[in-house]
């Protein structure tokens, strides 16, 4: 029951990423400065998942020498942490606009903490292989 509760909330957001009608319709038009704040902070979070991106290709082509399948490890994760990042700017951009306009508090996630934890520790990792010039 409470996957299918968590599924059902899923599809109700991600169907809203794609009706901006259906999110003006709720609650009251807040001050369009907080609006074109959110839109700010959705691109920047977009430019993130390029950076991500741009680092997976990065590392895929300019450390031919590391081990294939390390190199590809990292490339993978880094797209990987790309794409997860564009989703999770979409998603959060619309959480903040809902409740914005339903006038409660914004939503608060767990998400930056992880993406900066996971980039520090790999850009370590990355740093400490280019450093000892490992190719197993």
């Amino acid at each position: 029951m409470i996957l299918s509760d968590g599924l059902r909330t899923a599809a109700t957001s991600v169907r809203l990423w794609f009706s901006p009608a259906r999110i003006r319709a709720e609650g009251s038009t807040p001050d369009y400065r907080f609006s074109l704040a959110n839109e700010r902070t959705f691109l920047a979070w977009l430019r993130t998942g390029l950076a991500l991106v741009g680092g997976g290709f990065a590392v895929d082509q300019f450390f031919p020498r590391l081990h294939s399948s390390l190199r590809a490890s990292f490339t993978v994760v880094l797209l990987a942490g790309g794409a997860l990042c564009a989703l999770r700017a979409v998603n959060h951009w619309v959480r903040c606009e809902r409740a914005m306009r339903r006038g409660e508090d914004l939503p608060v996630s767990r998400f930056p903490a992880a993406l900066a934890l996971a980039v520090g520790g790999l850009a370590v990792a990355v740093a400490v292989l280019a450093l000892i010039g490992w190719t197993v």
